[in-house]
């Protein structure tokens, strides 16, 4: 058993080894889109890792591949399903912000503001900052959002 801590809450969290951070995330009921099904495909579970990345396995190219097309991305950044804890001591940080699932999901929100960043759920770039209004215009451009989910649903099932 390994023990990690999530930074927003310095809670540790016991998890098998070897078992991938994602699975603590879950553990402590963090909503977490998997929008690829954990596959490593998709940023939606794109975490920081701040202390004790010795402590995890290596990335493998998949998740190269896509940590580069992450907006966001820089020397911390893992895939939370790729990740997989080999030692005690790995403290790990969400993005700020939340992934959108579905265009669809912001429609009754027009007129409000956000009440915190929205993410692509691909490349994590922010789609909407906190704090700005999401408008018409903003969910129509957002479409583009389900095309990018059905993309990397039909990757998954190839793979």
């Amino acid at each position: 058993m390994k023990t990690i801590a999530l930074a927003h809450t310095n809670k540790p969290v016991v998890i098998k080894t070897n078992e991938n951070i994602l699975r603590a995330l879950l553990v402590e009921q963090i909503p977490v889109v998997m929008a690829c099904g954990g596959k490593g495909l998709c940023a939606t579970c794109h975490v920081h890792v701040e202390r004790g990345a010795d402590g995890l396995s290596p990335r493998n190219k998949k998740e190269e591949r896509t940590l580069g097309l992450l907006a966001e991305a820089d020397a911390t950044s893992r895939l939370a399903c790729q990740a997989h804890v080999l030692k005690d001591g790995v403290v790990v940080r969400l993005p700020k912000g939340l992934y959108i699932e579905r265009s669809s999901d912001l429609k009754d929100l027009i007129g409000r503001r956000a009440e915190a960043r929205l993410l692509h759920p691909v490349d994590g770039r922010v789609m909407v900052e906190e704090g700005k209004i999401i408008t018409r215009s903003i969910v129509e451009k957002l479409q583009q959002v389900d095309i990018d989910l059905q993309r990397i649903l039909a990757q998954t099932r190839q793979a």
